[in-house]
């Protein structure tokens, strides 16, 4: 089923407008007064940018700021924000090539034009991927996990916990049958390799309870 991919039809203003809410103060809430007073920024490919700028989760649908853009402010945070509020915008592409922000321009166009069903030449498609390469340029998605898109999206694998490395296990000596002696215990340490693969514990404890254990 087709679906729309959100755009700007100014990808240059849109670019204007992030790189000012970097340095101007926070808002109440995030207002067309406050894009063309405090960001100095008028006329409607401005306005326009305001609902784009909700679909990337960094503003409320009250208009109120986010915890996604106060850490996009954050000039250590900017791009790594700008990357999460990426993945929020093209969720859909990200469902059909998970690295779709290192996708080249034809395999990214190919696309947006089997996600929309629009024309490869239109106008909604061009702008589409001039947002798309405008915002990429300034994200960092290195670190940046996708996210949860529930069951519908496939079974995650599963994991087990890794126990600690090294675990005792005493072990009692059985006493020879009519003869006196001492009862006798000793400690096995065991290391066990990094891995969360719960065939391999146990195999470990398998072999320890054939070959030790049970003698």
């Amino acid at each position: 089923m087709a679906e729309n991919l959100p755009y700007s039809t100014s990808a240059g203003t849109l670019e204007k407008m992030l790189d000012k809410i970097k340095t101007a103060s926070e808002p109440d809430r995030f207002t067309q007064d406050f894009v063309s007073t405090k960001l100095s920024m008028k006329g409607g490919t401005a306005k326009a940018c305001i609902p784009f700028l909700k679909k990337m989760g960094l503003v409320g649908s009250d208009g109120s700021p986010t915890d996604l853009y106060r850490e996009y402010r954050n000039p250590k945070k900017s791009r790594l924000a700008l990357g999460k509020a990426f993945r929020i915008v093209y969720d859909r592409l990200y469902e059909m090539n998970e690295y779709v922000h290192d996708a080249d321009d034809a395999e990214v166009l190919g696309l947006i034009v089997e996600c929309t069903g629009g024309e490869k030449t239109s106008a909604a498609t061009k702008y589409t991927l001039g947002t798309f390469n405008m915002l990429r340029k300034h994200a960092d998605f290195d670190g940046v996990e996708p996210e949860d898109e529930g069951d519908d999206a496939g079974q995650k694998p599963h994991t087990v916990e890794v126990p600690p490395p090294s675990h005792q296990l005493p072990v009692s000596l059985p006493q020879t049958q009519g003869k006196k002696g001492i009862n006798l215990s000793y400690t096995i340490n065991l290391n066990l390799p990094p891995t969360k693969d719960i065939e391999v514990f146990n195999a470990i404890f398998k072999s320890l309870k054939q070959h030790i254990l049970d003698q």
